[in-house]
C-alpha cells in the first residue's frame, strides 16, 4: 500500500525525486493544503473506510512514516 501512496504523491509533484519517511509532505511542498484533502480521500479509498479526522491523524498523515505506522496500521477506524 505504501508504494501506492508514494506513487500518488510523486505524480502530484513530478520534480520531486525522493520523499523521505520523515519529510513533512506539506512543509516540503509535496502537497499543499488543498491537495491534502484529496490525499486523505485517496488514503480512505485505499483503506476502504473513512478516516476519523483527529489532530493525531492529521499529524500522522503529514509523513510517510506516520501514514505507515499509524494510519495504515488501523488508526482512524
Amino acid at each position: 500500500m505504501m508504494e501506492h501512496v508514494r506513487s500518488w504523491l510523486m505524480a502530484r509533484k513530478p520534480e520531486t525525486t525522493e520523499i523521505g519517511p520523515d519529510d513533512d509532505l506539506i512543509d516540503t511542498r509535496v502537497i499543499d493544503s488543498l491537495a491534502f484533502v484529496e490525499f486523505v480521500l485517496f488514503i480512505e479509498e485505499l483503506l476502504g473506510y473513512e478516516i476519523m479526522i483527529t489532530e493525531s491523524n492529521v499529524v500522522a498523515l503529514r509523513t510517510l512514516r506516520g501514514i505507515h505506522d499509524h494510519v495504515l496500521a488501523g488508526m482512524g477506524r
